[in-house]
């Protein structure tokens, strides 16, 4: 695993190859991103697994597919990792998982009431992005 986080010269994260070289295996990935979210090594890992759902969805992955992952995904709902918080929003807004609204309100307030420190992502903007969309 290798995942490079955001820092003060890039505010995006960066992945090492074999994270494209899964992306191009398309949903083929999906039971293994359903076992790492299960029992993730680390939070790297997580990082890695929803950076890959963000891109098949991106890339027309089946949404139906994808939110049979949300047990899996909804262990993370009360994660207070600004990286994990951005990528699951953003599967979550693409995904329009009608039991993540309430997660992704409470994440919203939580992050508005605590904001991270000491990260250049501000999950924030994903988050009250996803809201919107489930709105719209």
């Amino acid at each position: 695993m290798a995942v490079s986080y955001p820092n003060q010269y890039r505010n995006y994260c960066t992945f090492d190859k074999t994270v494209y070289d899964r992306i191009q295996q398309g949903e083929n990935q999906l039971p293994v991103i359903k076992k790492n979210l299960s029992n993730p090594q680390s939070e790297e890992q997580v990082v890695e697994d929803l950076f890959i759902l963000n891109s098949l969805l991106d890339n027309g992955a089946d949404i139906n597919k994808v939110s049979e992952l949300y047990p899996e995904l909804s262990r993370y709902n009360d994660t207070k990792s600004p990286n994990i918080q951005t990528f699951l929003a953003g599967v979550y807004r693409k995904t329009k998982i009608p039991d993540a609204f309430g997660p992704l309100v409470k994440m919203l307030i939580q992050a508005s009431i605590n904001p991270p420190k000491d990260t250049t992502f501000d999950p924030t903007e994903e988050i009250g992005g996803a809201i919107l969309d489930y709105l719209a």
